[in-house]
């Protein structure tokens, strides 16, 4: 099955497509939050890839069931859940789940709620 291939403006119009989600910027590169959190990036290292904030359970899962698509972030970051996303390699369907996990991280860590995680 051939994937068809996020765009970086795909990637921008799914993650601002998330209720009160903005886009900033940090450290030179495009980063979307809601309620302060950061939640996703885009263009880190470069261009045909974007970050996402998950649990380590959902980093494990979306790496097991789409490893062309899903690594951890090297270090600290990827064991605490910073997931890289190689755009070529995921479709918007997948990468709207990823982001929609990611977002909901990110609202649970800012109300202190805890959020069931996808094992």
């Amino acid at each position: 099955m051939k994937i068809t291939a996020v765009t970086p403006a795909g990637f921008r119009r799914i993650a601002l497509g998330l209720t009160g989600v903005v886009e900033r910027s940090h450290q030179g590169h495009a980063d979307f939050r809601v309620a302060g959190r950061i939640l996703a990036s885009l263009g880190y290292p470069d261009k045909a890839w974007g970050m996402l904030v998950l649990t380590p359970d959902q980093q494990r899962s979306l790496v097991r069931t789409h490893p062309d698509g899903f690594l951890p972030v090297k270090g600290k970051w990827g064991e605490q859940g910073c997931t890289s996303v190689r755009l070529a390699a995921v479709d918007e369907e997948m990468l709207g789940e990823a982001l929609t996990l990611a977002w909901q991280h990110a609202s649970a860590r800012q109300t202190g709620a805890r959020r069931p995680t996808n094992k």
